[in-house]
């Protein structure tokens, strides 16, 4: 399927943009199904604020000979999926949404699960499998999108190129750990 190639003329711009200027952000030409994307964003959020949590609990509760640069490293994670959290929100309300902070449901909506781990070894490959999570759902996210809205894709895949490096760096600690990758 080709693209729409036609570009609307001054006028015509000028004109629209007057028109629904209530509507701020979301334009005529939203191809979206608007409603479907502030439930994929809200959903997006919780995993962010369910893991940015985790994080903190993992630094917080951090114990062993390893211990102190681990927990820099959740430390620095909480503090970026924080920021996805606050991205996602201002996203939410750019298309006229709620951002859904309830705690009550944060957990349900969330992709990813709040494990808390009770080694500094179980806590890396949780926080682990969590951002693998995170990473399948960003990622058919954006393929559900496609072209239909550019803002939010590319913020979608912004978070998803975070969300490797923390994978990445996950791993790392647990091969420098010298735990084996094989989980239950």
């Amino acid at each position: 399927m080709q693209p729409n190639t036609t570009l609307s003329d001054v006028l015509t711009l000028r004109e629209r943009a007057r028109r629904h200027i209530e509507g701020g952000a979301l334009t005529e030409n939203y191809n979206a199904d608007r409603e479907t994307i502030l439930r994929l964003l809200n959903e997006a959020l919780a995993t962010e604020i369910v893991c940015s949590l985790r994080y903190k609990r993992h630094y917080y509760t951090a114990r062993g000979l390893a211990s102190s640069a681990v927990a820099a490293e959740f430390l620095e994670h909480a503090h970026e999926e924080e920021d996805h959290a606050g991205r996602f929100a201002e996203r939410i309300t750019q298309l006229g949404g709620e951002p859904d902070f309830s705690p009550d449901t944060l957990t349900a909506r969330s992709h990813a699960e709040y494990v808390e781990g009770q080694t500094l070894q179980d806590m890396i490959r949780e926080d682990l499998v969590a951002e693998r999570i995170a990473i399948e759902s960003y990622r058919e996210t954006i393929q559900y999108i496609g072209s239909t809205d550019p803002t939010t894709r590319r913020l979608f895949e912004e978070v998803l190129a975070v969300e490797e490096e923390h994978a990445d760096e996950l791993l790392s600690l647990i091969q420098q750990l010298g735990e084996p990758l094989a989980a239950g």
